[in-house]
């Protein structure tokens, strides 16, 4: 327990994460309301919004009214999610905050999914929008592998196919004189169990021990939690998250993909063994109470039942 952070990061994605796997339309409306409630819990950063094409993700369809309908906080990053140079083009006509990023899959087929691109024509395209980047002045600040820790579609991922990712994307960083500040894994569809986060988690830090890592998980198999607990004696310090358990990937190849771990359960967790979240827990909860009212069912956290125990300590 030695490795344990003094202080995380929580990546908000609820917005986004939750409302593109929505069966039924959100309100543009409703969905500002809950970026700007989020906005107001001590986050620094809420993921807002994807620029992918509607017609694969129709939730997203609003992506810019929503972006700039938000009325903005100061002090918290309000970010998008792109997967190519065009949706990049399209958040940087909105009023969010942009910065740079570089993807890749441990999946060759998860890819060609998500993003209609193998590997190799994955690579050419994120080298067009690093050059992008670059001519633009525009800061690459974080990476992520995706199904790093297996895949609906390939079966099991060694965590040497996840080293051999990270060192091509570090490579194709490097072709453009850029280093990487953080590299999320991503549990994409739910695999990970506590050995395996162990397995490549200790994997990539063995090959780049300066690498500042973070995690992305699901809780499709309710193993989320403990992913996060064993991220944490690892000294990971950083994780996206999603309020009241919101979302799932629409391209994972399994109906039961679920959302991101949730944010506010896992602030609780933090908070009770002593690691700084910098969150208002009780408005958190507010926000996931927000969240089950907008899209109309119940919604798997479980803080937003129990609530703290401010108020049995004595």
């Amino acid at each position: 327990m030695s490795d344990l952070p003094r202080r995380v990061h929580l990546h908000e994605e609820g917005p986004r994460e939750g409302f593109q796997i929505e069966v039924g339309p959100i309100a543009s409306a409703d969905k500002v309301r809950l970026i700007e409630a989020l906005a107001e819990t001590g986050l620094e950063e809420v993921q807002c919004v994807s620029f992918v094409n509607p017609e694969r993700v129709p939730g997203m369809a609003d992506a810019e009214l929503v972006a700039q309908s938000i009325r903005k906080r100061e002090g918290v990053r309000y970010s998008g999610l792109w997967l190519n140079l065009r949706g990049m083009q399209r958040a940087m006509r909105t009023q969010l905050d942009i910065e740079g990023t570089i993807g890749t899959s441990a999946s060759e087929a998860f890819s060609v999914r998500n993003n209609g691109k193998g590997l190799a024509a994955l690579r050419e395209a994120q080298r067009e929008t690093l050059a992008f980047c670059v001519d633009h002045g525009i800061a690459v600040t974080r990476g992520i592998v995706t199904t790093a820790f297996g895949c609906n579609l390939e079966g099991t991922i060694a965590p040497a196919t996840v080293v051999e990712r990270v060192a091509q994307m570090l490579d194709t960083m490097a072709e453009f004189g850029l280093r990487l500040p953080i590299l999320r894994l991503a549990d994409t569809v739910g695999w990970a169990q506590p050995n395996a986060i162990a397995a490549v988690v200790g994997a990539v830090r063995e090959r780049w021990p300066e690498l500042r890592l973070g995690l992305h998980l699901h809780d499709t198999r309710g193993t989320a939690m403990a992913n996060a607990l064993m991220g944490l004696q690892m000294g990971i310090d950083t994780f996206d998250s999603a309020c009241a358990g919101l979302g799932g990937c629409p391209f994972a190849g399994h109906t039961g993909a679920a959302g991101n771990i949730c944010t506010e359960d896992l602030a609780f967790m933090c908070e009770e063994m002593g690691i700084e979240t910098g969150v208002d827990l009780d408005a958190l909860i507010g926000c996931a109470q927000l969240a089950e009212e907008i899209v109309g069912h119940p919604l798997p956290g479980k803080l937003m039942r129990a609530g703290t125990l401010g108020r049995f300590r004595h």
